[in-house]
């Protein structure tokens, strides 16, 4: 495959969010499925993990050959050397590009000066990034937040500016302040002003839930990052993708339509991470996806509980059936 390059990357970008806990292989290959052309990130990975060899940080950074191209990892810390050894160590199992995590939120994240404590020490960062785009040929991108407690415009433009020339190829912004976690709405003015600042491509982020949302918010951006968005409903990836690109793209409209990707899902969590370990993990995204109508509860309270896949197929089963009985009252 040829060498990721954020500036040639076909525009308006769109990409799936790093979600611990979410974009797994298994969710990144539902979502590539449904549409190939987006660039999903792995889950968000220690780089001290990653250093002393912790065996659940790097199957966060797995991938295989049904994900397609590229690979982007994100990796998230507080000290350069292990940024460096971490950045050698992905290039090396063949990831596609790098990304550092200036924007986790999390309290316990932050009290580690991980994330986006890192605006409240912009010499760290910037000697982060300074040596992780010296550590590999890989490029390197940055995710982070207009702020920690307050946007101060004299502060973020420079700051994201001193990145560009250190060497990141690309910024994505989260609309929002660590203060604010994902209360609120998010403000994308501030992400519109540092595009105008920088040549690199610029991605914003932050409450795209709809063709409409996207359509509003790209406006001089190169692209948008969809996260929690996607809960219930990875089908939103490719309809913003082909409003953003003029193609026209109908979703699934049907529980039965959408039911062969759902078990899809379920058989590549087991397959990936063992019967045990991917019903649990299943949980979450069965019961996002059961819902809006007369008895979710009840099928959703089984679906938190489900032990095995077949317990997961016919969870599924009986939803699609509870739905299509509703439709023929």
């Amino acid at each position: 495959m040829p060498s990721f390059s954020w500036s040639t990357s076909p525009k308006p970008i769109v990409a799936l969010a790093p979600m611990a806990g979410y974009t797994d292989s298994p969710y990144r290959q539902l979502v590539k499925t449904i549409e190939p052309n987006v660039l999903c990130f792995t889950e968000f990975t220690s780089v001290d993990a990653l250093k002393y060899g912790n065996k659940k940080a790097q199957q966060r950074v797995e991938f295989r050959k049904e994900e397609g191209w590229p690979i982007m990892a994100q990796i998230f810390g507080s000290k350069a050397s292990h940024f460096v050894e971490a950045a050698q160590f992905l290039e090396q199992k063949g990831v596609d590009a790098i990304d550092i995590n200036m924007g986790c939120p999390a309290k316990n994240i932050m009290s580690s000066d991980c994330g986006s404590a890192l605006l409240n020490d912009p010499e760290l960062a910037f000697d982060i990034v300074r040596e992780t785009v010296k550590a590999t040929s890989l490029e390197v991108s940055v995710k982070t937040r207009i702020g920690t407690k307050n946007y101060d415009p004299d502060f973020f433009i420079p700051f994201c500016k001193s990145l560009e020339s250190l060497g990141a190829k690309a910024l994505t912004i989260h609309g929002r302040t660590a203060r604010e976690m994902y209360t609120g709405e998010s403000d994308w003015e501030p992400i519109y002003k540092v595009k105008e600042a920088l040549s690199i491509p610029v991605l914003g982020n932050g409450d795209i839930r709809s063709i409409e949302d996207a359509e509003r918010k790209i406006k001089n951006l190169d692209g948008v990052m969809i996260g929690r968005g996607t809960f219930g409903n990875p089908w939103l990836m490719a309809e913003v993708y082909g409003a953003l690109h003029g193609k026209n793209y109908t979703p699934p409209q049907s529980f039965a339509e959408k039911l062969p990707l759902y078990r899809m899902h379920c058989e590549l969590m087991v397959e990936v991470k063992g019967e045990r370990q991917g019903c649990l993990q299943m949980r979450k995204h069965l019961a996002s996806l059961i819902k809006g109508f007369p008895g979710a509860s009840l099928l959703r309270d089984r679906a938190v509980r489900v032990e095995s896949l077949q317990e997961a197929f016919d969870v599924l089963e009986e939803t699609k059936e509870v739905i299509e009985s509703q439709r023929m009252i």
